[in-house]
């Protein structure tokens, strides 16, 4: 777990540098090449910094150890960090239409060429990017790395966006001004799409929502081989954070001592942990054979 925790932490911090170079990087070639776009652009990656910060402090937060009052730990609290990460989207992809809409009403110059070089570096970079930290998510089950890892993607889709407008617009000519400002306006468009794909899982983590089936058959399967366990019925399983949470019924002989079914369970649970180390706890229930 722990192992875990650190490299989700290292990939946060690796997101927020990104991020922070990239915004003055699009904010600066923007404003003197010309490019709303590209201005846009950098709107997005300065939300990206600050919902990286909110990523880092909801990972710090939701590995903390269980305690008096949260017994099952603190978990839950990544969502609500992926729901804010949500709303930081929603807010850049308003800020984007709006702005677009502005400048598409308003005469402007074409952009300049150079604004496509640095666009194309960027969209390379930002997929990179968002590779690197989505594999680092599915690594740790961590929902607010994956919410880090699509706002890479629609960085590099607003980039890519940017630079077919602003291709359009140079190449095109006298008229076609206006072709950078509908890109951004559709970037926006694909940011809100990105913003409802990452808050979906963070709901349905909120909600403990069935979707680990193979978790649990995997579950099954280690169970069977337990010294003692005959079978497994119910079996129920919860995500908080980075962490698993398992409720799970297992067959035992009827005519076994109290002692003896503890033993089994003990033995499951350790034999558990040690072959799925995501699992920060498993409940088991003892149910005898007829």
């Amino acid at each position: 777990m722990n192992t875990n925790k650190q490299k989700a932490i290292a990939t946060i911090y690796l997101s927020i540098v990104g991020n922070i170079l990239f915004a003055i990087a699009k904010g600066v070639t923007g404003f003197f090449g010309n490019s709303y776009a590209l201005i846009a652009d950098a709107i997005e990656s300065t939300t990206d910094v600050f919902a990286s910060i909110l990523v880092l402090f909801g990972l710090k937060y939701s590995t903390k150890p269980a305690d008096k009052n949260h017994p099952y730990g603190h978990g839950k609290a990544e969502p609500l960090v992926t729901f804010m990460v949500v709303g930081f989207l929603v807010i850049s992809a308003t800020i984007i239409a709006y702005k677009s809409i502005q400048n598409i009403q308003t005469p402007h110059e074409v952009p300049e060429s150079y604004t496509l070089i640095v666009l194309a570096i960027i969209v390379v970079i930002k997929e990179v990017f968002y590779r690197i930290v989505s594999k680092k998510s599915e690594e740790t089950k961590s929902t607010s790395l994956k919410a880090d890892a699509w706002h890479h993607r629609s960085d590099a889709i607003t980039s890519l966006m940017a630079f077919i407008g602003i291709s359009i617009a140079i190449y095109m000519g006298k008229g076609y001004e206006v072709a950078d400002d509908y890109a951004a306006l559709i970037a926006s468009g694909f940011i809100v799409f990105n913003a409802y794909l990452i808050f979906r899982p963070a709901l349905s983590e909120i909600m403990d929502e069935h979707l680990y089936d193979d978790m649990i058959l995997e579950i099954r399967e280690i169970s069977k081989v337990v010294d003692g366990v005959i079978d497994t019925e119910k079996c129920f399983v919860r995500k908080a954070g980075i962490a698993f949470h398992v409720d799970l019924h297992v067959i035992v002989k009827g005519d076994i001592t109290v002692k003896k079914g503890h033993e089994i369970a003990h033995n499951l649970k350790r034999e558990l942990q040690r072959k799925l180390p995501e699992i920060a706890d498993v409940l088991i229930h003892v149910e005898p054979d007829y």
